[in-house]
């Protein structure tokens, strides 16, 4: 049996998806649908059950041949206040999951990020010291405190134990992320209604308007990497996941503007005060880590893994992966 939580979530639920088309169905899903639409994404997916979050420590006892839990599940937005919550959610929660899979030798793959490395002063190669980084948000530092303590307080491991930092993640399913959905997701939306995408102005002199850079990394090479990490149980570590590239906001609206026949309309915006002193400029991940431990798979650069969700998925009702 495999457990993911989050499941019905954006990412969770493309690894459902990629678990399915590998032949798997004992999956059991935890989330915290509520009155969201996150359920939409279940639709197409194979699992024994879902388990809503407040009932699933109580649960997680009785499931018998339970051989790994990936854990997506955690408030996912760079912008929450309430560090109260995010100490509960990202971090107690995370090494709640991860003492059990300890205790009984299950193996334990789990959500880090890249809003771990905070400015990029100290790079962003995971080899790194992580004690060195300094995240720019609440939601980074929560990150950051879970592979902390990994690193200085953990006693004991579980079978194999796998920590993902995920950089700049898009494609199906990210539907119902509101504001913390992806700029492919945002821009598609603002050229249906209104012919242009908005991009936010540059407040740093290094970075021209739509120059600022990220590693956009296509859902669906993140579900091989974690596929690849389940076929591979002796890998464990803390690994990057992005492409290596570093590619602008202005390719990206070009791309989804080229696959929609429409000329590029880009209207630059002021960026939000309280963006200003948060904003990453710059972000690449240095894969050379997973690619060591015998990962070969390509990443998609962005014209293709934009025409792909684009044309398969945006422009297709919204099609869900």
């Amino acid at each position: 049996m495999i457990i993911v939580t989050g499941g019905a979530g954006f990412i969770g639920s493309c690894i459902v998806r990629t678990l399915n088309d590998a032949g798997i169905e004992d999956i059991v899903i935890v989330d915290n649908i509520a009155s969201t639409d996150k359920w939409m994404n279940m639709r197409n997916k194979k699992y024994l059950k879902y388990v809503n979050k407040g009932e699933f420590l109580k649960e997680l006892p009785t499931y018998k041949c339970v051989d790994t839990i990936i854990h997506m599940g955690a408030c996912s937005s760079t912008t929450e206040r309430d560090f109260d919550y995010l100490w509960n959610n990202n971090f107690e929660f995370t090494k709640t999951l991860w003492n059990y899979c300890a205790q009984k030798q299950i193996s334990f793959i789990y959500a880090s990020s890249a809003a771990t490395y905070g400015d990029g002063s100290q790079g962003f190669d995971d080899k790194i010291d992580i004690d060195l980084l300094r995240p720019l948000n609440g939601y980074g530092y929560s990150k950051q405190l879970f592979d902390l303590w990994v690193k200085h307080q953990a006693v004991e491991f579980p079978k194999q134990y796998v920590g993902l930092k995920f950089f700049n993640v898009y494609g199906p399913n990210e539907y119902f992320k509101g504001s913390m959905a992806s700029m492919v997701f945002h821009g598609f939306n603002q050229i249906i209604l209104d012919g242009e995408i908005r991009l936010f102005k540059s407040c740093n002199s290094r970075f021209k308007d739509g120059e600022q850079l990220r590693d956009f990394v296509y859902i669906k090479d993140v579900c091989n990497v974690i596929k690849w990490i389940l076929d591979n149980p002796k890998v464990s570590g803390l690994f990057n996941v992005g492409t290596g590239r570093a590619q602008s906001f202005r390719e990206l609206a070009e791309a989804t503007f080229e696959v929609l026949g429409m000329k590029t309309n880009i209207n630059y915006i002021d960026m939000p005060e309280r963006l200003k002193e948060k904003y990453q400029y710059y972000t690449k991940a240095e894969i050379k880590k997973l690619r060591e431990v015998g990962y070969l798979g390509e990443f998609m650069d962005v014209k293709s893994g934009v025409t792909d969700y684009v044309k398969n998925y945006l422009n297709n009702e919204y099609e869900v992966f």
